[in-house]
């Protein structure tokens, strides 16, 4: 399971004041460390990036990249902007992503042949409603690999995101226990390797108790690993989040172990 840095995201208010007064250093700062602290990848949250969005994205990549060599996560809605960033990208990219709303499946899904590139696959219906249960999810992710293939994108390159729910809906606790299920049987069920992706801090939307949001967060995360998530998007300056994390990594995929193995 490979961790990917979320802390990097233009609505956090040092990130917005760096990007309206073009000052890279905060951004500088927080990719830095982030990268000391053990990502896999960073994901670069830029959102739309209102009327310029080639001139915000620029902003984001230059900063970024001048303070790591990480795999980079272009997570905008924006496919101007998607494409300014995967342009301007100089190693590994990943496109944050695509649905089977229309204008992704036409306007961001075929950026991922045209620039070579991995691409999130959300597990969400046409108008971006979240599906009730793993079998809906199951036919949308079929779906998506449908679409991929008819744009020229091998059904390979999609990373899925069943799309962790907040435990403050209704049927939240349900629903987070079928995107487990999801990411236990897609594999098999699809009858080739399939990667999955999730976003662990909606989970605790809404949460006011730190220690309780922590907690519960924690003990998804181990579940999620055991479950055989590819790719967890984590706050990675968390540091007990992350040593569980790793730990939980060891517990499902090492067969020999030792104390020595866990993180410090």
């Amino acid at each position: 399971m490979k961790l990917i840095a979320d802390n990097l995201r233009v609505t956090i208010p040092v990130i917005q004041k760096a990007l309206k007064d073009k000052n890279p250093s905060s951004v500088i700062s927080l990719v830095k460390e982030c990268t000391q602290k053990g990502a896999w990848a960073i994901d670069v949250n830029t959102g739309p990036l209102g009327r310029m969005p080639e001139k915000g994205m620029q902003f984001f990549m230059d900063a970024v990249q001048s303070a790591t060599h990480l795999p980079l996560v272009i997570d905008t809605s924006n496919p101007t902007a998607m494409e300014a960033g995967l342009g301007l990208s100089k190693g590994r990219a990943i496109i944050n992503g695509f649905s089977l709303e229309p204008k992704k499946i036409e306007k961001i899904l075929p950026l991922a042949k045209t620039y070579d590139a991995d691409i999130v696959g959300f597990l969400l219906y046409p108008d971006s409603s979240v599906p009730k249960d793993a079998n809906d999810r199951f036919e949308i992710a079929l779906d998506l690999f449908e679409a991929a293939e008819a744009a020229g994108v091998a059904k390979e390159r999609i990373i899925i995101d069943p799309v962790v729910p907040p435990l403050a809906w209704e049927n939240g606790i349900v629903q987070a226990r079928e995107v487990l299920t999801v990411i236990q049987t897609l594999q098999d069920l699809s009858g080739f390797p399939v990667r999955t992706i999730a976003g662990i801090s909606n989970l605790a939307t809404r949460a006011r108790d730190k220690d309780k949001k922590r907690r519960i967060t924690q003990s998804y995360l181990s579940m999620l690993a055991a479950a055989g998530l590819s790719y967890a998007l984590i706050d990675i300056l968390d540091d007990e989040l992350v040593k569980m994390a790793k730990t939980a990594d060891i517990l499902v995929s090492e067969d020999l172990f030792s104390w020595g193995m866990l993180p410090e």
